[in-house]
């Protein structure tokens, strides 16, 4: 079926389906768009959790760097074990949410050091813009101004691709000293117009998780995919107070 296509590879086509046809469903045991929304609940006060550790460790003088490679190589094998293995989903899904809180604390921890000055609220407003964004593509889906047509999914999924496979080259570059694409990271007009795409992309992503998660549940997709729809779901979470994060700080730079 065309319609499930996401730019979350952990919340793709071919996953549900597969569940479906290879798991026995009952009313009981099907995956539900209100058990979905609680699991990914229980993921964010998780993620809550270590990102205050990992804060609070900055906080006293820590070095908190391992700490931040823990959450973000670790949060990545979990979740390509996930992607893979999604009946695993209910014991792996809080192992990634501690490690991307891991993640999440100490950069955040090092982003507010680095703009105490110039702004000292970058961490209160990249988290309320991330829920107030994450709200408005939840309203805008529910109410159907946004549809999730295929070739809105093509153009995204497009896009996700194109913005992930530039990401692992500019990595592949610095590993070998080359860091030519300035605007990654300074707080030019074509930095700040990058950031402002990125954000916008990692947005409409989440249109097309939540087309997903009902999609999956009107297939009768088995309980345990609500911990992989939350997964899911927190990925591009992570993903866009990230970019938003990474957005605030270039134009906090230009003052």
């Amino acid at each position: 079926m065309a319609l499930f296509k996401s730019g979350n590879p952990a919340l793709s086509e071919k996953r549900f389906q597969d569940t479906v046809l290879t798991d026995i469903i009952t009313h009981e045991n099907a995956m539900t768009v209100k058990g979905t929304l609680n699991k990914f609940g229980f993921l964010f006060l998780m993620v809550l959790g270590t990102s205050f550790y990992s804060w609070k460790q900055y906080a006293e003088g820590g070095n908190v760097v391992p700490l931040m490679w823990t959450g973000a190589l670790g949060g990545l094998v979990v979740a390509i074990v996930i992607t893979f293995k999604r009946e695993w989903s209910p014991y792996l899904a809080p192992l990634y949410a501690l490690l991307e809180g891991l993640f999440i604390g100490a950069i955040s921890a090092m982003y507010n050091f680095a703009f105490a000055e110039k702004a000292p609220n970058i961490i209160i407003n990249a988290v309320g813009l991330t829920f107030g964004v994450a709200v408005a593509m939840y309203l805008l889906y529910s109410f159907k101004i946004i549809k999730a047509t295929e070739k809105f999914k093509s153009v995204i999924i497009t896009a996700t691709v194109g913005i992930a496979i530039f990401y692992v080259i500019v990595m592949v570059l610095r590993l070998f000293g080359f860091d030519n694409m300035p605007f990654l990271h300074e707080g030019s007009l074509l930095g700040i117009g990058f950031s402002l795409f990125v954000v916008t992309i990692a947005a409409l992503n989440l249109i097309l998780d939540f087309d997903m998660i009902e999609k999956g549940t009107e297939m009768g997709a088995p309980k345990y995919m609500e911990w992989y729809g939350a997964f899911g779901l927190m990925v591009t979470i992570v993903w866009l107070y990230i970019e938003i994060l990474r957005l605030l700080s270039k134009i906090s730079s230009r003052n």
